[in-house]
This record gives structure tokens, C-alpha cells and sequence, in this order.
């Protein structure tokens, strides 16, 4: 009996240690609970083939991207602009700047849809200057008068890859390009460099920057068609500019400046409050291709103009150092672009930062001269938003 017993016991105690044990073991494989962590977006950059030059050489597309969904497309021929992709008011993405599909878009007659031009962005009347008492004479490419650089400005040559980075708060892409003495006329070997630096904040900034050995002129701008609808969608007539700028240089048959500078008050030419494109473009013959005597006065990062596009509901400012822009209508634009899309005359607008045309031959305007101990160095920041 005392046996029977002594071996009940051995068994309820076997049991409840086994049982106790495999509980231990079953609470101890519960897998374990982890707290969520919200995935962060970053700044990220991108780099992919774009085609090649009729020399062979390889081309580039450079792409920046933000944490909201902006992306800024930049190839090194031209240093372009070549896509600007940015939100409405609900979120749609859409690209709302002109231009091509591929290279050879760009490699063919166009525009300069996006383009880096320079030595001297605007036009030199008669295509020469003097400096130091010396003639420069330079390509008639427009009319009686130079523009944009001359037959093979900055736009239409292969830039370097300096650099290209995402940091916490912002991507960039720097290229540099050497201007060799004697190019397209101009006096002075001028290294200068652009970078294209897109923000968490929204904000696509350009920043030039150059030197030269020799003095020289010097007027450098980004020539971006822009459509905020997005691109090929229509005319910008119903877009509502704002433009910080009291005062414009008249221009006399062949668009040079008269050297007045001129109030736009009680004009067709007043975008001091915002005022739709389109709502006065026919007094002012073909359309706008003026420009205005910003009121910062240049030299200071400061407001130029804002455009507000009704539909979508996107909103771009435009910030700068530089003492004017120039309103451009796309008066003679022609063709088709991205997505076989369609481009009449009026589907874009141009703001281009600068100093004004002709000031080679104005010297009562803003200084363009550039000497080897000086550094030339200007900004322009586009920053959009949706209403």
C-alpha cells in the first residue's frame, strides 16, 4: 500500500512538473511584440544613361528627389532643366516644364527649353562691345543682335559632373564647365559652375558661380519653359503672375533696351499686383519679352515673382540675387515635346533671372564686367506650393 502510494505521489509530482514546464516554455515562444517604426523618406538621388553625342561621348540624366514626391530631372549637355515634377492641390503629380523625352530633342533646333545660357544670357545689340577700349565682336545670331551665347553657347555643350549628393535635407547636382578664351568671341578662359540643389522644402534652387583669367562680361540664366498646368497642357494666359518689380527697360524694333528705365504703373505692363498673363498680352503686340527692373535692386536673395495657375492650384515663387528678370511669353514657340505633346505659341512662360540685355553697351545699368580678382556668384530658388 505504502508503495502505491509513494509511486501516486512520484506521478503528481512528475505531472505538475512537466506541465509546469511546457507552460514556461509556451509563454517564453509568444513571439516577441516590437514597436512600430514609421519608415522616414529621404532625399535620394538618381543617375542613368541619356544617350550619347554625335561624338560618342555619354550623356547623363541626373534626377533629385524629395521625401514629398518632387523630383528635378538635369542633364549635363546643357546643363537643362529637363523635368520639374511637382503636386496640384490634391496630390497629382505632374511635370510643368517643357522639353524632351530624349537627347536628341535636345541635340536638334529648339528653344532652350531648359537650358544654362550663357557667356551673356538676353541679347548684345549688334552683336559687339567694348572693354578696356577693345571691340569684342561677337555671332549675329538674332536679328541684327547676338543672343544667348552666340551659334554654340553654354546650352549646346557637354558639361562636367562635379559632384552629386543627398544629404538629410536636400539632393544636388554640380556641373562646371571651362569657357576657353576667344569662345564665341569673348575675351577671358571663364570657369563656371552650376548647381542644381532640390530641398525637403520644396525648393529647386540654381547657383552659378565663375572666375576668368581675363576681363570679360558676364550674364548667366536658366532658360525653363514653364507650364504649372503641367506641360503641353494648353496656354498659360489664365496663370496669375505677380511681379515684385515697379519699373521695366523699354525696348526699341528689335527688342535692345533704350536705356530708360520706366515706371509700369497704369500699363500693360503692371504685374505688381497678380494679374492673369493673358489679360493684357494683346496690347503689348506678340506677348512679353521684357525685362523688369526688380525692386531688391539684386544682390540679396529676395522675392521676384510668384505664379498662381487657377486650375491645378499650384504656386511657384521665384527668389533671386540678381537686379532683373525677363518675362518671356513663349511668343514664337512651335513643335511638340514630351509625350508627343503639342507646344503653341503662349503654352509657357519664361522668368529668367539676370542682369539686363545690352548692358555691355549701357553703362548707366547694372554692371556685367567680371575681372580675375572678383568671383562671380548669383542664386535663384524656385519654391512651389499648391492652394
Amino acid at each position: 500500500m505504502k508503495r502505491k502510494v509513494w509511486v501516486n505521489f512520484v506521478l503528481v509530482v512528475t505531472a505538475i512538473f512537466i506541465f509546469g514546464f511546457e507552460e514556461v516554455n509556451v509563454i517564453s515562444e509568444e513571439p516577441e511584440v516590437k514597436p512600430q517604426v514609421k519608415e522616414e523618406k529621404v532625399m535620394s538621388v538618381q543617375t542613368e544613361t541619356f544617350g550619347k553625342m554625335p561624338d560618342g561621348k555619354q550623356v547623363d540624366l541626373h534626377t533629385l528627389i524629395n521625401p514629398n514626391g518632387l523630383r528635378a530631372k538635369i542633364t549635363n549637355y546643357g546643363a537643362i532643366l529637363v523635368s520639374m515634377e511637382v503636386p496640384d492641390r490634391d496630390g497629382k503629380m505632374a511635370d510643368v516644364v517643357l522639353g524632351f523625352d530624349t537627347l536628341d530633342g535636345y541635340l536638334g533646333e529648339h528653344p532652350y527649353l531648359g537650358a544654362i545660357v550663357g557667356r551673356y544670357a538676353n541679347r548684345i545689340a549688334k552683336g559687339k562691345f567694348v572693354l578696356n577700349g577693345v571691340e569684342y565682336k561677337l555671332a549675329v545670331n538674332n536679328g541684327p543682335n547676338h543672343l544667348h551665347g552666340g551659334i554654340k553657347g553654354f546650352d549646346k555643350v557637354l558639361w562636367k559632373l562635379e559632384d552629386i549628393k543627398a544629404e538629410s535635407d536636400k539632393a544636388f547636382v554640380k556641373l562646371s564647365y571651362l569657357s576657353a578664351d576667344g569662345e564665341e568671341g569673348y575675351p577671358g578662359n571663364l570657369a563656371c559652375s552650376v548647381t542644381y540643389t532640390l530641398t525637403k522644402d520644396d525648393e529647386l534652387k540654381i547657383s552659378y558661380e565663375a572666375k576668368t583669367d581675363k576681363t570679360t562680361v558676364i550674364n548667366l540664366t536658366n532658360h525653363a519653359y514653364w507650364n504649372l498646368a503641367g506641360q503641353g497642357n494648353g496656354d498659360v494666359l489664365g496663370h496669375e503672375l505677380m511681379l515684385n518689380a515697379d519699373k521695366f527697360t523699354p525696348v526699341d524694333k528689335d527688342l535692345i533696351p533704350t536705356g530708360e528705365i520706366k515706371p509700369v504703373k497704369d500699363s500693360p505692363m503692371d504685374f505688381t499686383r497678380p494679374m492673369a498673363i493673358g489679360s493684357r498680352i494683346n496690347q503689348v503686340g506678340m506677348g512679353y519679352d521684357h525685362n523688369y527692373v526688380l525692386n531688391s535692386g539684386g544682390g540679396k536673395l529676395d522675392l521676384a515673382a510668384r505664379v498662381y495657375e487657377p486650375n491645378s492650384g499650384r504656386v511657384m515663387e521665384i527668389l533671386t540675387t540678381e537686379p532683373g528678370v525677363q518675362l518671356y511669353t513663349a511668343n514664337w514657340l512651335g513643335g511638340s515635346g514630351k509625350s508627343g505633346k503639342a507646344y503653341k505659341k503662349h503654352y509657357a512662360f519664361c522668368l529668367e533671372t539676370q542682369h539686363f540685355p545690352d548692358s555691355p553697351n549701357k553703362p548707366e545699368f547694372p554692371s556685367v564686367v567680371l575681372k580675375p580678382d572678383q568671383k562671380y556668384s548669383t542664386a535663384t530658388v524656385h519654391k512651389f506650393s499648391a492652394k
